[in-house]
């Protein structure tokens, strides 16, 4: 009888293990399928979700990212941007939540930095050039345009972040930055840590640096991370469902041409085109401390001998091509040479040189100014889907500012799939919109 019940508790444990085993190899198989994410978008902010969602992410957990954008890194209205990166208003106000928008931006240029001097970095560009995609650190100036306003402005000064000060300038002040430049009102305002940004170099750095972090986690012993790039189109929602668990949707502009969403957001649509100049050889370069200047026209410095001026807003355009005609060209260049002369008159002595353009996705005005729009919108789209869908967009011409914080905000609440970790200004679009 001993016997017997000695066999039988050895049957019971071996079964209890078999049960055991088959649990934690269907714990496995799940644990993958759920860690499967796909980022729909390339640019700012479908970048720093991608490289959030992997520093975020458990070591220990298995995970697959797939990116999808048609034409690749920096392709939209991303990598054509101005690329002045400041956290104030056209009033020197901070912006909502600019310090933490600032503080996170910084974050983020600075894993760009660090991963465009990486041994693996191979953008096309030169060493030289990666380097330098944000050492055009010349500051930005904001001419006093509007009289009326003087003493609102003097105001917003006081409050100016400490990181990235700014400073009220006479025009002798000015003239010893950037001689030459005009003030309407004798008055400018300075903001000497603020930054211009060549776009198109530092997304192809943030996307080193999202593949840097994929090696690192293999190199450990962690769970394996997987990273891919599709360049292909993206054309409904529904062809992604039962692949993955999460779909963060960065399509900027681009998000209205999916059926599932179309008419459902509360953006607009603008197409802006921006002018690229170069100054003749015989002619002296830009200031080397030069700033870049905000104004109705705003001026991008990008070197000594070239410039961006920009921007033109075609309010409900649907053309995304960056490609500009010569007719808009045409069109753009007499629509911003004459406001960036205001301020800067030595301009007339540049030349033309092509032109690119960008579709912005514009959100509503609030009483917190322009913010982005974020959330899971499975209750937007309607239907009942195994994937959570998730909403990253209508980052406006604020993208640079906006992308690091709030992409840093967007991978928290995919991995933990609780939209509440998003501040509720951010949200509360779906409390206004239709359910379908």
């Amino acid at each position: 009888m001993e016997g017997f019940c000695l066999a039988f508790q050895h049957v019971q444990h071996s079964t209890l293990s078999i049960l055991f085993l088959l649990l934690l190899l269907q714990f496995d198989a799940i644990a993958l399928q759920l860690n499967c994410r796909s980022v729909l978008g390339a640019g700012f902010a479908g970048l720093s979700v991608v490289w959030h969602l992997l520093k975020q992410s458990p070591k220990e957990l298995q995970m697959r990212i797939d990116i999808y954008d048609e034409v690749g890194i920096g392709g939209g209205a991303s990598g054509v941007s101005g690329g002045l990166l400041h956290p104030y208003s056209p009033k020197v106000k901070l912006l909502w939540e600019g310090a933490q928008c600032w503080k996170e931006s910084m974050k983020l240029l600075r894993v760009a930095e660090e991963a465009s001097v990486s041994k693996d970095c191979r953008t096309g560009e030169s060493a030289e050039d990666m380097k330098a995609f944000v050492a055009h650190k010349r500051g930005i100036l904001r001419p006093a345009t509007d009289m009326k306003n003087m003493i609102k402005l003097n105001d917003n000064v006081k409050t100016c972040l400490p990181s990235c000060r700014v400073e009220t300038l006479n025009d002798e002040e000015a003239q010893s930055l950037l001689p030459g430049v005009c003030l309407p009102f004798n008055t400018a305002f300075y903001m000497p840590e603020a930054l211009n940004i060549n776009s198109q170099h530092y997304l192809q750095a943030l996307f080193q640096g999202c593949k840097n972090l994929v090696k690192e986690s293999s190199t450990l012993e962690s769970g394996h991370k997987q990273l891919s790039l599709h360049k292909r189109s993206v054309h409904r929602l529904s062809d992604f469902e039962g692949e993955y668990d999460a779909v963060i949707i960065c399509l900027g502009a681009k998000v209205n041409m999916l059926p599932e969403i179309s008419g459902r957001l509360p953006l607009r649509t603008c197409r802006g085109v921006i002018a690229h100049l170069e100054l003749p050889d015989d002619m002296i370069g830009y200031p080397e401390s030069g700033p870049s200047i905000l104004s109705d026209a705003w001026i991008s410095v990008q070197g000594p001998r070239s410039l961006k001026v920009g921007s033109t807003w075609e309010w409900k355009s649907i053309n995304s091509l960056p490609n500009v005609s010569t007719d808009e060209a045409t069109k753009a260049l007499l629509e911003l040479l004459p406001k960036a002369s205001t301020i800067y008159p030595g301009i007339k002595d540049w030349v033309f040189t092509g032109a690119r353009a960008g579709l912005r996705a514009m959100p509503p005005l609030t009483t917190l100014g322009s913010l982005p729009l974020l959330g899971c919108i499975n209750d937007v789209i309607g239907r009942n889907h195994t994937c959570r869908y998730w909403l990253f967009g209508g980052l406006g011409s604020r993208g640079l500012l906006y992308h690091a914080w709030l992409g840093n905000l967007m991978a928290q609440a995919v991995l933990s799939c609780n939209e509440e970790v998003i501040p509720s200004e951010l949200t509360s679009w779906k409390a206004t919109e239709p359910k379908i």
